[in-house]
């Protein structure tokens, strides 16, 4: 493939120097992974600037360069120089160029918001594999190609990555594709150069702020997934939420709505939940869901939407989503062999809103005088204002409460719980421990908790690791509080939510 063909639709093209009838055998943004031949693209990144990199990028081959401005290097005239407005732009469509497009060989529908993300990407596919039909999965948990699983490292891939994984879920025969679509991803232009046939809008809480500064930049950044898409797609939002309006202000493409409280083109009402399941009329039709909780009835009521626009008949749809179990690490409950049981239940609650919102729901859903026991924390080198009121809520919704470690990656452990203790009042010191390591906190929490208690694990649902001083360790919060929770080490019952 010729670099004059990958540049034909790549914007912000301001001057091409050297030869482009050269056949590029890669596009790269990593000039430790160029090899002779390959494109090499420098891309002002947030922690490095690509541009630093061309020396290293012309010793290993490179054919041709991508830049925004002059590097501090000399570029032999053998190699084509290609200068744009926005590099990270451009290697999107350039790596979707070099794959052959294949988001328009594929419908890929992008799922925005601060909570909910991974859930309804499950959902989908959960929803468009049930019927039968070749789907593709890009997430927080894992990535899918059809039945094929591949853990993932970010929300969302690098663009390279993520455009070479649309490339071999078109090549494996996928018709759709659910992705999630980070704030940090869409704001760096990873997701640059995807056709999308959709995108959706869950819900907008406090989040990112160490990244975006203010909620207004990390909103506008949600929204640009919407205002970028093309006429021939759609744009879903949550009309209860108060941005969800905001999302479709700009789009060019088809608006329509989901909610549970205001008129909406995609209406759902909660009928009955317990830690059964949901009873929900949904579109005019009464089901019973797997899932537990509010939370939930809103993404089932997305994946509906989203099945519907995308074709899926009512019936066919309505059935399916009445089976799926729902994504790993999200409100899982387990439960010992007690009776009444004591309860476990893993959630990836990492924001104050996601706490509030699991909390809420338990708290609902509980049999007085259960108790609510919660041990969370909060992640290291990330927005430190929420801290404090992550402790807040779990005090103040909790019977006890066991602040722990999270993933503190480089940060102390002990200066995360000082910020999380300095929410907490008199009194909700009282029924609070602070247990540094994170098995010693859950298993305290199980030890404490009698028959009929309810014990919430917060803030790392999937995870199989702790993060701590840039290494991963192995942690499962689930095969933890297994261990802890059941003296007979035996599950009565399991749902995945």
């Amino acid at each position: 493939m010729t670099l004059e063909y990958l540049l034909r639709e790549t914007p912000g093209l301001i001057e091409v120097l050297g030869p482009t009838d050269r056949e590029v055998s890669a596009v790269q943004s990593d000039s430790r992974r160029v090899r002779p031949g390959d494109c090499f693209v420098a891309v002002r990144g947030i922690s490095t600037d690509g541009h630093r990199f061309v020396q290293q990028a012309l010793q290993a081959g490179a054919g041709a360069v991508v830049i925004e401005r002059d590097p501090a290097v000399a570029i032999p005239p053998s190699v084509a120089v290609v200068r744009v407005r926005d590099s990270a732009e451009a290697l999107g469509y350039l790596a979707s160029a070099f794959f052959g497009h294949p988001s328009r060989r594929i419908r890929v529908v992008g799922i925005t918001g601060t909570n909910g993300k991974t859930t309804t990407t499950t959902l989908l596919y959960q929803l468009f594999t049930a019927l039968g039909r070749s789907t593709g999965l890009i997430g927080t948990v894992e990535h899918r190609i059809a039945s094929n699983h591949m853990p993932s490292a970010l929300t969302t891939p690098d663009c390279v990555s993520l455009h070479t994984l649309l490339h071999q879920m078109a090549e494996a025969g996928c018709t759709e594709v659910f992705m999630e679509a980070s704030s940090h991803a869409i704001h760096q232009r990873r997701i640059a150069g995807i056709h999308f046939s959709g995108a959706v809008f869950t819900n907008l809480t406090h989040d990112h702020l160490d990244y975006h500064s203010t909620f207004a930049a990390y909103r506008d950044a949600k929204k640009r997934l919407f205002d970028d898409l093309p006429p021939s797609a759609f744009a879903l939002t949550n009309v209860d939420d108060r941005n969800g309006l905001f999302m479709l202000q700009n789009t060019q493409a088809k608006r329509y709505t989901y909610g549970l409280k205001t008129p909406a083109d995609f209406k759902a009402k909660v009928i009955d939940d317990s830690l059964s399941g949901l009873q929900m009329e949904l579109d005019g039709t009464t089901i019973h869901a797997r899932l537990i909780g509010a939370f939930n009835a809103y993404n089932l009521t997305v994946a509906y939407a989203v099945g519907r626009l995308l074709g899926i008949d009512k019936e066919s749809a309505l059935v399916a989503l009445s089976n799926v179990p729902g994504a790993e690490g999200r409100f899982e409950v387990v439960r010992d062999a007690h009776n009444p049981p004591r309860i476990g239940i893993i959630d990836y609650a990492h924001t104050p809103d996601a706490l509030e919102n699991v909390l809420q729901t338990i708290a609902r859903l509980r049999h007085r005088p259960s108790r609510i026991l919660t041990v969370v924390g909060c992640g290291g080198d990330r927005d430190k204002t929420k801290r404090p009121l992550m402790a807040q809520i779990a005090a103040r919704l909790s019977d006890q409460v066991v602040l722990t470690s999270d993933n503190p990656r480089s940060e102390e452990p002990i200066a995360i719980l000082k910020d999380m203790e300095a929410g907490l009042s008199a009194a909700d010191l009282l029924k609070t421990l602070i247990i540094e390591n994170r098995e010693q906190a859950i298993k305290t929490a199980c030890q404490l908790a009698a028959a009929g208690d309810i014990v919430l694990v917060a803030g790392k649902g999937h995870e199989k690791y702790q993060e701590i001083k840039g290494v991963k360790h192995p942690f499962d919060d689930k095969a933890v509080l297994c261990r802890y929770l059941f003296e007979e080490r035996k599950i009565v019952e399991g749902l995945f939510l």
